[in-house]
């Protein structure tokens, strides 16, 4: 099983796809463990990191090949709009999702007040992840939709007043209705 949180920065998606990684026992890689690399050696949207997070993929995509077959695997994500590289990396995740089905998306979404809280966390900061409510603001005012919205197995989830501990067991049940639809042959 593949699992995609997907969502714009600040809505909480490592912080609940740690919980979520636990509860599943699941593995978890979030966008900054792939896109790091790049952020660090190259400029940002520019063919060579473009380039360095294909690679850095590739080699994750041989490590998920490896695990045991059972074992699902969280990802998070920012995937929106249809630029080629939005679209692109969607087909990563469809692709993955062959190999290890069944693909299931979860949009996670908070209220513009709590969204500019959550960005401007000291935690983040630690992390070198974005802090400003600028671009928060632009989210909320542009309402570009997340990709995967059209699958079967999507959940939408407002997280404005759900803590991670609440959150994740909502996907994993969500996740747990989805392999029983699916030997149920729904």
């Amino acid at each position: 099983m593949i699992i995609v949180l997907n969502g714009y920065p600040g809505v909480g998606k490592l912080t609940i796809g740690r919980e979520l990684a636990q509860l599943l026992k699941a593995r978890l890689v979030d966008i900054h463990t792939l896109y790091n690399l790049a952020f660090a050696l190259t400029e940002f949207r520019t063919p060579q990191f473009r380039e360095t997070v294909r690679r850095v993929e590739e080699i994750a995509d041989e490590l998920i090949a490896a695990l045991p077959r059972g074992v699902p695997v969280v990802f998070t994500t920012v995937l929106t709009g249809n630029s080629e590289w939005a679209l692109e990396e969607w087909q990563r995740f469809v692709e993955r999702s062959d190999r290890r089905p069944p693909l299931v998306v979860v949009h996670l979404a908070c209220d513009l007040d709590e969204n500019i809280r959550r960005i401007q966390s000291l935690e983040r900061k630690g992390k070198g992840k974005l802090q400003g409510a600028d671009v928060v603001r632009r989210n909320h005012a542009s309402q570009e939709p997340l990709i995967g919205a059209d699958l079967t197995h999507t959940l939408r989830l407002d997280v404005t007043s759900l803590s991670p501990q609440n959150a994740a067991p909502e996907i994993a049940t969500h996740c747990s209705g989805v392999r029983t639809a699916l030997a149920d042959g729904r």
